[in-house]
């Protein structure tokens, strides 16, 4: 049984409405506490942000929802359904995938399709080895998905199950490149089926195997389009919520936690109120938690390694491209070398990999009538890195557009109405850590029992919520780590 926060749990107050707060607070809500949501922008949904500007809807944070029974599961809690509250669109093709080579690949979530495509367009023997790689994700999720992900880890000895026997004779301690190389021998296809990795904050080279499970998550299971955008995801999720009584205070800014013989007893907030509670659920971003509200920042935090940022772009435009699908990943020709400049050398990427995503495409109410919107996301380096992004912010978002240009998006520049950039700078002071909106890397030392726990040493009574907590970074990592937050609370939901 894993531990439990001790004392009184009647009343919780959850600082921030993110993904994982959310998520958190549906399920308290559904095992009978009065719940308090504490939210310092206007809108619930954390990184998952709203923009809205000049007739569009842009969201600011995650592009690609997979997972869709995560949301359902949230929702279950309060005995509401999914599709009362959102309008999941099923993405076909999930990525258009295009090479420096000039050639293109569609990646479909339904195996004998995929093969279909890999066999037109690259070889009989290489879709061969997808089915046998997609055996592969699909066994690693189901052994892993259980043990390592969904559940409480107090102990690496927590981890001494049948399946992590399983997991290790699957090879999913090696390096995640040299497996997914063993069924994929086209450097095209090893691209797409292991640039996941770079979610997780590392390089394919660099990442355990067990990372497939997140490519099994989206090219296996499948990418959806929520109608009205990602941020309908955190609107369905609050308001559900709100239907069930957690009330929510939005345009408020906590500033401390209040503590006495070891508990948090109250939530202080910058308009001077004092909200009383019996536990605290912390959803901000983990080391900001720590040293913001909890006035310290253990060792343990203090040491760890941060994942890559990204420069996005978000654009409003009078130019659409017949080419493009939903999600369109651009890779360059260097591979290998651009997680060197990114995590080793920390320098911009010299051939870059992008990631364009166009909104517009699936939900036409996105933006003004006849317009597009795109979501551009070049990754780099996080603020450890030496770059002044003040002064590089204006040249290197000439070079983004240049690259898109280069790639095919003839008239780029030229046909922009509306565009906001945001860079690590920006991520930093949104509140994430080192500018990294992926939180701490999933280094073998910062992933399953080695991630920093969702229990606050010195607390009975506060518990973390979010990608710097167990399990780790990505919207269906943060609907679990909610969970996992309200099962400290009230024990397993089920």
């Amino acid at each position: 049984m894993a531990k439990q926060v001790k004392g009184p749990t009647d009343h919780v107050v959850v600082v921030g409405a993110g993904l994982a707060g959310l998520s958190a607070a549906l399920r308290l809500a559904g095992a009978g506490r009065k719940v308090t949501v504490v939210e310092r922008e206007s809108v619930p949904g954390g990184r998952n942000g709203l923009l809205n500007k000049s007739g569009y809807s842009f969201d600011t944070g995650p592009s690609v929802l997979t997972m869709p029974d995560l949301i359902a599961d949230a929702l279950a809690c309060v005995g509401e359904d999914l599709k009362d509250w959102l309008d999941l669109v099923p993405l076909e093709p999930l990525y258009r995938a295009f090479y420096a080579d000039g050639t293109q690949l569609d990646v479909h979530a339904n195996t004998n399709q995929m093969q279909a495509e890999i066999a037109k367009n690259i070889s009989p023997e290489e879709a061969i080895g997808y089915g046998k790689y997609v055996d592969f994700v699909t066994k690693l999720y189901k052994y892993e998905m259980k043990d390592f992900i969904d559940r409480n880890i107090d102990s690496p000895l927590n981890l001494l199950t049948p399946n992590l026997a399983r997991l290790i004779a699957l090879g999913g301690f090696r390096r995640l490149a040299p497996k997914v190389n063993q069924f994929l021998k086209d450097p095209r296809l090893q691209k797409v089926y292991s640039f996941q990795a770079m979610y997780a904050g590392v390089s394919p080279q660099q990442a355990l195997a067990i990372y497939a499970v997140i490519a099994y998550m989206d090219s296996v299971n499948g990418v959806f389009f929520p109608k009205g955008g990602m941020h309908a995801v955190p609107r369905a999720l609050a308001g559900a919520a709100e239907k069930h009584g957690v009330t929510f205070k939005y345009n408020t800014t906590v500033t401390g936690i209040e503590k006495s013989n070891g508990r948090a007893t109250a939530v202080l907030t910058d308009s001077g109120e004092r909200i009383a509670c019996d536990v605290v659920v912390l959803n901000p971003d983990l080391p900001v938690a720590w040293k913001d509200l909890l006035g310290k920042e253990p060792l343990s935090i203090k040491r760890l390694k941060y994942s890559p940022s990204c420069a996005t772009l978000l654009i409003g435009s009078n130019k659409s491209y017949d080419h493009l699908a939903h999600h369109n990943i651009h890779f360059g020709e260097s591979w290998s070398g651009v997680f060197d400049e990114l995590i080793k050398k920390k320098t911009l990427m010299s051939d870059p990999s992008i990631l364009v995503t166009v909104p517009s495409r699936d939900d036409a109410s996105l933006a003004p009538a006849g317009k597009t919107s795109y979501y551009v996301l070049f990754p780099t380096p996080n603020l450890s890195a030496d770059i002044d992004w003040k002064k590089i912010g204006p040249k290197y978002r000439d070079e983004m557009i240049k690259a898109l240009e280069d790639r095919g998006y003839k008239g780029f520049g030229d046909s922009i109405e509306f565009e906001h950039m945001t860079t690590p700078l920006d991520w930093k002071e949104q509140g994430m850590e080192m500018g990294a909106p992926f939180a701490s890397a999933h280094t073998f030392f910062q992933t399953g029992p080695f991630r920093p726990k969702n229990l606050a040493a010195g607390y009975e009574n506060v518990v973390f919520a979010g990608s710097g907590t167990q399990p780790g970074v990505g919207v269906p990592m943060v609907l679990i780590s909610g969970r996992l937050a309200a099962e400290r609370i009230v024990g397993p939901v089920k």
